[in-house]
Order: C-alpha cells, then sequence, then structure tokens
C-alpha cells in the first residue's frame, strides 16, 4: 500500500506539466494488488480528484474555447467507452490497453518525422477517442495531447485546459461504472481513499515543476513510461 501511494503522489506530481500520464503510470501499480477492472475504477477515482485539484488550481489558465470543441465528444466517448468496460473480459482488455500504448507514441513520432498537423476539423475524432479510451481502459491523455498540445502551445493554457477536459471525461465515467460494476469502486473504498490523497498531494510539487522544469523533458518521460507500460500490459495479457 505504501509503494502504491508513494507512486501515485509522484505520477501526480509529473502529470501536472505533461498533461497527461496519470492513468498509465498508476494502473499497473495498482494491478499489482486488484484485477483489471477493479484497478481501472478505482484509478477512475483518483484522476479525477487529481484533475480537480488541478482544475480549481489552475482556473484562469483555463483556454474555454478548446473545452468547447472537445467536450461534447469527450463526454460522448466516455460513456460509449465506460459501458462497454464491463463487457470486455479481462485479459483482451488488458492485450488491448497494451496495442494502444504501444501503437501511440509511434503515431506521435510519424508525425514529427513527416511534418504533418492533425487538422482540426479531426479535434471531434480526437476527442471521442480520447473519451471512449477514458472510458475504456482509463487512458485518455495521450490521444487528448497529440491534439490538444498543437492547439495550446503556452505550457500553463495546455496543462490547465487538458485537466478539465480529463476531469469531463471522469465525471462521466465513473457513474457508469458505478451502474455496471458498483462493487469494483465500492469494494475498494480503503486504497481509493488513500491514493486520492496522494494524487491531490502530488499537485502542489507538480504546479512547481510545470514552472520550473521544460514540459517537452516531461512529456518525454511520461512517453516512455506508457511504452513500457504498454509492453506490461501485452504480457500480462499472453501470461
Amino acid at each position: 500500500m505504501i509503494l502504491v501511494a508513494a507512486s501515485a503522489f509522484l505520477a501526480a506530481a509529473l502529470t501536472v506539466p505533461a498533461g497527461f500520464g496519470l492513468s498509465t503510470i498508476l494502473t499497473p501499480i495498482v494491478l499489482l494488488v486488484l484485477p483489471p477492472h477493479e484497478a481501472v475504477a478505482v484509478v477512475a477515482l483518483v484522476h479525477a480528484a487529481h484533475n480537480g485539484a488541478k482544475t480549481i488550481s489552475m482556473w484562469e489558465s483555463i483556454e474555454f474555447s478548446a473545452l468547447k470543441r472537445y467536450g461534447a465528444w469527450l463526454i460522448v466517448g466516455s460513456v460509449i467507452g465506460a459501458s462497454l468496460q464491463g463487457l470486455v473480459p479481462q485479459k483482451p482488455m488488458l492485450g488491448l490497453m497494451g496495442a494502444f500504448l504501444v501503437c501511440l507514441p509511434i503515431l506521435a513520432l510519424s508525425e514529427s518525422w513527416t511534418g504533418y498537423r492533425i487538422p482540426e476539423a479531426n479535434d471531434r475524432l480526437g476527442g471521442f477517442g480520447s473519451g471512449f479510451m477514458g472510458g475504456l481502459s482509463g487512458h485518455q491523455g495521450a490521444i487528448r495531447a497529440m491534439f490538444l498540445s498543437r492547439r495550446l502551445p503556452n505550457k500553463l493554457n495546455y496543462a490547465a485546459t487538458a485537466s478539465i477536459l480529463a476531469l469531463c471525461v471522469d465525471l462521466t465515467r465513473i457513474p457508469v461504472y458505478l451502474l455496471y460494476r458498483p462493487d469494483a469502486i465500492t469494494g475498494e473504498l480503503a486504497i481509493s481513499l488513500a491514493l486520492v490523497i496522494s494524487a491531490v498531494s502530488g499537485v502542489r510539487l507538480g504546479k512547481i515543476w510545470l514552472k520550473s522544469l521544460e514540459s517537452d523533458l516531461i512529456q518525454k518521460f511520461v512517453t516512455s513510461g506508457i511504452v513500457l507500460s504498454g509492453v506490461y500490459y501485452i504480457h500480462a495479457a499472453m501470461s
């Protein structure tokens, strides 16, 4: 429990400047003590608390035009993904999460190699995809970052707006989890509370890092964690 709580604190701090990655870093650690469906539900609570704290602390930097552009599609995708979450068996779900996390950074790299810029017309697709994967597995931030970071080059605007978009997904998917698999949340309240406290505490440290560290450095670290998590999930699905 101490290791998991400490990991939540560190992950929460790292992902303030990166704008994504809390679920990616934390879910494999929670999987050491909980099955996949329960792990996703517990991390959803932590994710919501973390993003709520970030949203409040950086409210003045939120770019509300981006919220309008992405918000509705995020919510639609989140409802559909969360509804399917309880239907997908555990090992296929791990395999799907792993393949997604390994392939996504490759797509991001291909954009830097080719110089291709995602058209703004595709923002709706990015919003839906981010919400869908958030509802299904909790890994919403990487897709959102591919779209949002290009629209908001200012790191404060980006981090603040990413927080409120993530919170929209969390507040949508958690009630769906409670509807379909209530025991996944109500049966794990002790570990959920410990992780929530750790994640909210990490926000203050993350704001310090946001101002003092280069966002690119943090994003590279988190991206490495995404790939390693994907390999871990694929291995777990095949074992």
